[in-house]
């Protein structure tokens, strides 16, 4: 019996074989082929897909730099806050993840929303920051419930802080959280969605120097998520140190002095340039910002009709005044128009056609000579000699001493002022220019327009023989080792040819209006330290009849918005000068009263004067 295998017992026939071999050998070179383009053309691609699965690239914020004052006192540092963001790799349901969060972060879902679109720019193993600067509370209640939220991260990042609240606020600016338009140029810079920028001020302009390089942590986690090892840690670079050339003390001195005034000071050094003081009043708390300000709080700063958000120190144009009669003076000396001893008899107005131009002080100053017409302010001196003079002259005069054009001082949004000439006004307006015209322009009215960091520069001019300076406001930039990468340098914009005779007739002019009786400037009289100035009082609205003005004045009822700005510009010691002051208060009235002061209380800190009772003024009330 034969065993039955199961097996065709006819022979296979060899062509059949053959056939069969070279298919297996096909198939076999296929998988061959495949396999190596697996393993080796692509092998990096997948390893890396692999590795993104278990491994989370956590970024370490780096610190902004902070900012120090000129002798090392800090104005803005940094302090340590909870963020809370998500890995998207590891998020199942989006919509639920944001619902669920906004009940802890009490945000709308539609500004989380918002913000994971933004981070969609991100790979999608990078955080995505949905909020900054959370309490403990929410932190602790979000990492309780945080098994309910898989993906979600509290991470801690620095957050601006500004120890003086709103001090200087203007200068320093504020950080905010960088936009989607910001992010267009900002990317390959190394931007991320819920990073913080510059957006104002100083930390605008210094952005590549405070900004500094983020770190980054690998972590090795399981299929849930849980974190297993560190893999690798890269420190993060903070940002360089700078060193303003502000003086705490003085700012604060100043600010103080305004009290709840609105306006602007400057405060420079005659010799270099360096801004000490830089003062805008009423201001706004920058840490709102850092922190992420809200609509009301916004509604409220933008709807102030003190704009506390305007930078009032470089961009708010006002007419100057009777400080502008400083560079009418001077004009007029140099042009030989008028000398020291020209007198001209005020009789408190003057006729020009059918127009009547009149002097402050409506009974007239009588006979009166440059020394007299600056120490008390007398506008037909300056009438006179200005239509002698003529624009044009006048117009060189004030631009050479530094109107009329940005001083350069390193802030967004300065503006240029207005320093009016002939050619200025036939392309503005296609007309001609009028005697009258000078005659309002001389005593700083008119179109004539001037910020107070302008007039603090033209100051310094006077003060120190004629050098115009660029303003500075950085002393110097530093890594955190100490190493310098930036150092100031006085830059003199040009020396003017004052003349000698000149500038000490005017330099005694401004002497007298704050150390000799019926002075407009005697608020701001020192008894251990002399000081020069010149007051000034500019029209907002045009001026009333003298009785019909002072009437509305004594009862107090014009309207706050309509009243005069006071204006006070000088420098000090008068026979040394190392400190010139420039003080604009909106709506003061005048210069003698509201301005005056403000610069008496920046000389008395910057002379470190101990408080005294006021000088009393002799019953002269001027502009």
């Amino acid at each position: 019996m034969g065993l039955n295998t199961g097996w065709d017992a006819d022979p296979v026939h060899p062509r059949r074989l053959l056939y069969l071999a070279v298919a297996a050998l096909l198939v076999f070179s296929l998988l061959l082929a495949r396999l190596w383009y697996l393993q080796v053309i692509s092998g990096d691609r997948y390893r890396q897909l692999s590795e993104k699965n278990r491994i989370r690239y956590l970024s370490i914020p780096a610190s902004r730099g902070p900012v120090l004052d000129r002798y090392g006192r800090m104005l803005i540092d940094n302090r340590p806050a909870f963020a809370i963001s998500v890995l998207r790799q590891d998020v199942t349901d989006s919509q639920q993840l944001l619902e669920n969060l906004s009940g802890y972060l009490h945000l709308p879902v539609e500004e989380l929303l918002r913000r994971w679109r933004e981070g969609l720019r991100l790979p999608p193993y990078r955080p995505v920051r949905l909020a900054d600067d959370v309490s403990r509370d929410i932190m602790e209640q979000i990492q309780e419930h945080s098994g309910e939220m898989p993906g979600v991260l509290v991470e801690v990042h620095p957050v601006r802080a500004y120890p003086e609240g709103d001090l200087a606020a203007h200068l320093f600016g504020y950080v905010g959280e960088v936009t989607e338009k910001e992010l267009d140029s900002l990317a390959d810079r190394g931007y991320r969605p819920g990073d913080f920028v510059g957006k104002r001020g100083l930390e605008k302009e210094l952005e590549p120097y405070l900004r500094g390089i983020d770190g980054e942590r690998l972590l090795e986690v399981d299929v849930r998520g849980k974190r297993m090892r560190i893999l690798q840690t890269r420190e993060p670079q903070p940002g360089h140190r700078v060193f303003l050339t502000i003086d705490r003390d003085l700012q604060r001195a100043a600010e103080k002095a305004f009290g709840e005034e609105s306006g602007a000071a400057v405060a420079i050094d005659v010799r270099t340039g360096e801004v000490l003081a830089f003062v805008n009043r009423p201001a706004f708390d920058p840490a709102q910002f850092a922190r992420g300000i809200s609509v009301e709080e916004w509604k409220r700063l933008v709807d102030d009709p003190r704009r506390p958000l305007q930078n009032k120190a470089i961009s708010g144009l006002y007419p100057p005044g009777s400080t502008f009669k400083i560079v009418t003076a001077l004009a007029a000396l140099q042009a030989g128009i008028a000398t020291p001893g020209t007198t001209i008899d005020c009789e408190g107005e003057i006729e020009l056609g059918d127009r009547v131009f009149r002097c402050w002080k409506k009974k007239g100053h009588g006979p009166t000579d440059l020394k007299k017409a600056l120490r008390e302010s007398c506008d037909v001196w300056f009438y006179r000699v200005a239509l002698e003079l003529g624009i044009d002259r006048l117009s060189k005069m004030a631009f050479d001493l530094g109107l009329g054009a940005p001083t350069g001082i390193g802030l967004s949004g300065e503006k240029r002022g207005l320093i009016p000439t002939r050619e200025w006004k036939r392309k503005r307006f296609g007309q001609r220019w009028y005697d009258g015209e000078t005659v309002i322009a001389a005593i700083g009215q008119g179109y004539v327009l001037a910020t107070p960091v302008q007039l603090a520069v033209m100051t310094a001019a006077i003060a120190n023989g004629g050098k115009v300076l660029r303003p500075e406001l950085v002393y110097r930039i530093e890594t955190m080792d100490g190493e310098a990468v930036f150092r100031r340098e006085t830059d003199v914009v040009r020396q003017v040819d004052l003349g000698a005779r000149a500038l000490q007739a005017v330099r005694r002019g401004l002497v007298a209006v704050v150390n000799e009786p019926h002075g407009t400037g005697w608020a701001t009289r020192l008894r251990q330290i002399e000081v020069a100035g010149k007051t000034g009082t500019s029209q907002v609205v045009r001026r009333k009849s003298n009785e019909e003005e002072e009437r509305e004045k004594d009862r107090d009822r014009t309207p706050w918005r309509f009243r005069d700005h006071a204006l006070f510009v000088g420098y000090a010691p008068a026979d040394e000068p190392r400190i010139a002051v420039a003080v604009v208060v909106e709506h003061g009235r005048h210069g003698s009263t509201a301005a005056a002061p403000i610069a008496r209380a920046i000389f008395r800190s910057y002379f470190h004067l101990a408080d005294g009772e006021e000088m009393e003024n002799p019953g002269y009330l001027g502009d």
